[in-house]
């Protein structure tokens, strides 16, 4: 892991000292299992509910799972939940150490590796299915990374991948509308990749990790190696409609939420 690009190395500093999704929970000391059980409450109830369906935490049963950047171990666990033989690797130490808590707290069977998602440490073949979730979009060779995907997945395998979307309500309204124009950012001279680094991840700090975006022609020509590809597009809560929500009804938030959504999601074939 020596000789890391330096996008690298901001993204393990990000998430060393941000754990991802640790912020929801201020209330209970940290690596309980009560603020385990809060993360993972306000992740699957309040804020991404879909999630269990579109991902299919219950769907892989006795199968051979990959999770690359496991981050605190949170969909991992919920794949080791529904009968899944779960690795996950992670860029950051921290990340690494609090799965194996997590996964050793709630009583669940895992394998645990620091490892870079761009260079699998894993032999063709080896897994039935690969998930990524909101990870991939931070390091610097996507395609290799999804190649990589490709490689240790036997034929016939799954990858699930989520990236953020460019044609989002929250990438033209937020950070190209309102921290672009009108907080006038790209008059300092900041571009959209700039601000993206600055604001989209949660930080106590200021490392400034590497993040991209893809439309979903983008993201279906990333697995063009694979043998079939659906694209899903999903995550747009009320809060982020301000003004404009109470005009929204719930059944065209859903709507919405597919249509400029910020998370498109990938499941493609091998």
């Amino acid at each position: 892991m020596s000789g890391l690009a330096e996008e690298k190395v901001r993204a393990r500093e990000q998430w060393t000292l941000d754990p991802c999704g640790a912020v929801t929970d201020r209330e209970h000391e940290f690596g309980t299992r009560e603020f385990f059980d809060n993360v993972e409450h306000h992740r699957y109830t309040e804020y991404a509910a879909w999630m269990p369906r579109v991902m299919g935490f219950d769907k892989f049963r006795d199968a051979r799972l990959l999770e690359i950047g496991c981050g605190m171990g949170t969909d991992l666990l919920q794949f080791a939940r529904g009968g899944a033989c779960c690795t996950g690797i992670d860029l950051t130490p921290r990340s690494i150490e609090i799965t194996r808590h997590r996964f050793r707290l709630y009583n669940a069977d895992g394998a645990f590796m620091i490892s870079d998602g761009e260079h699998l440490p894993f032999r063709d073949a080896s897994f039935d299915v690969v998930y990524s979730n909101g990870v991939l979009h931070h390091t610097p060779d996507t395609a290799g990374a999804i190649r990589e995907v490709h490689r240790v997945l036997r034929p016939g395998g799954t990858a699930k991948v989520m990236l953020y979307h460019r044609n989002s309500l929250n990438y033209w309204g937020d950070i190209v509308l309102r921290r672009g124009v009108l907080h006038a950012d790209f008059l300092r001279g900041r571009s959209v990749a700039e601000i993206m680094s600055r604001i989209v991840e949660f930080s106590s700090h200021d490392a400034r990790p590497l993040v991209k975006v893809y439309s979903r022609k983008e993201a279906r020509k990333l697995f063009s190696l694979f043998k079939s590809v659906t694209i899903e597009v999903e995550q747009l809560t009320r809060p982020e409609l301000r003004f404009l929500s109470p005009l929204v009804s719930e059944s065209m938030l859903d709507r919405l939420r597919k249509w400029i959504g910020w998370n498109v999601i990938v499941t493609a074939v091998k």
